[in-house]
């Protein structure tokens, strides 16, 4: 017997979710319906909701990800040259 997880594609939880938003049926009758437990039907639709907003943000979120990276490489860039220094002068004697 395997005791692997199903792993339930982003698309299949936005669909569910969104049914349970909805309320036209229970989410017992859900569970039922796309054969996952009520407590996973809970979870995606408190997600749906609590991150609804990001949708809408138009790329904020992202740019704020972008600006971090390109401060982790330019502190990278930095500590390179600092070896590269380095080296060079040891190698010039």
């Amino acid at each position: 017997m395997s005791n692997q997880r199903k792993k339930y594609s982003p698309v299949f939880k936005a669909k569910v979710a969104l049914a349970a938003i909805k309320n036209e049926v229970t989410i017992s009758e859900l569970a039922a319906r796309f054969e996952v437990h009520p407590t996973m039907i809970h979870g995606w639709k408190r997600s749906l909701l609590d991150n609804a907003a990001d949708v809408f943000d138009k790329g904020q979120k992202s740019k704020k990800y972008n600006e971090v990276k390109v401060d982790e490489l330019y502190k990278q860039i930095g500590k390179l040259k600092v070896a590269n220094d380095f080296l060079s002068e040891k190698l010039n004697f």
